[in-house]
């Protein structure tokens, strides 16, 4: 081919190789679009892994309603305010008006007859459906969390389980060798509904000691 010859132009392409050339283009851009999607979907995986979920997502989960109600009557009894917080949550799920089938009743499910006997330890008169009074119920529920945290030399775990099972339940397994070595803690818990309630409790207190950190510090 000499200078002043030029290269011919190439035939015209027919339609149908048209619509194939166009397919192809889409699909390409199609697999573009789905690769950068996912690269930002890994992307934000990662940041939400480093960085942990929403704290509103926490709280959805970890409620921190009658927070005030609790860190007072939690004060007032000597105890951390993570751990009234946890056991509501594994009673009631912070239902005021929840009633169990053996009648425990409000946030910390208490049965009637031992609030009645709370009652008196603060000189004041037991009334129906008090229970259903978050005030009333926080405060007499922490009483006798107090109270039982005391009475188990302060363990967490016997006191929980006591607070579940009764204290005289729990004073028959620390006397069991098979259950406790020393008497004082318990290295089985042979109930599996009082196991796993403990362990339920354990876990809500864990985050709520994180939850309640900040007036503490």
């Amino acid at each position: 081919m000499t200078k002043d010859q030029k290269k011919p132009n190439p035939p015209p392409l027919s339609n149908r190789r048209r619509r194939v050339h166009k397919a192809r283009a889409a699909r390409r851009a199609l697999l573009v679009g789905m690769c950068i999607a996912l690269a930002l979907g890994l992307a934000g995986l990662g940041i939400w892994l480093l960085l942990g979920p929403r704290p509103d997502a926490t709280v959805q989960v970890y409620p921190m309603t009658y927070e005030a109600r609790i860190r007072l009557y939690a004060r007032e009894n000597g105890l951390d305010p993570a751990w009234p917080a946890a056991v509501i949550l594994a009673e009631s799920s912070y239902q005021p008006d929840a009633v169990s089938s053996a009648n425990a009743q409000g946030l910390m499910q208490l049965m009637p007859a031992t609030a009645e006997w709370i009652a008196g330890k603060f000189s004041e008169t037991y009334a129906e459906g008090c229970l259903f009074d978050p005030d009333t119920n926080v405060k007499y529920g922490c009483w006798y969390l107090g109270y039982l945290i005391k009475r188990f030399d302060g363990s967490l775990a016997c006191a929980t389980a006591a607070y579940h099972a009764g204290q005289g339940q729990v004073d028959e397994w620390l006397k069991n060798p098979a259950y406790s070595d020393d008497g004082k803690t318990l290295k089985l818990i042979p109930s599996e509904k009082t196991d796993t309630y403990v362990k339920r409790v354990l876990k809500y207190y864990e985050k709520y000691c994180e939850l309640y950190a900040p007036e503490a510090a």
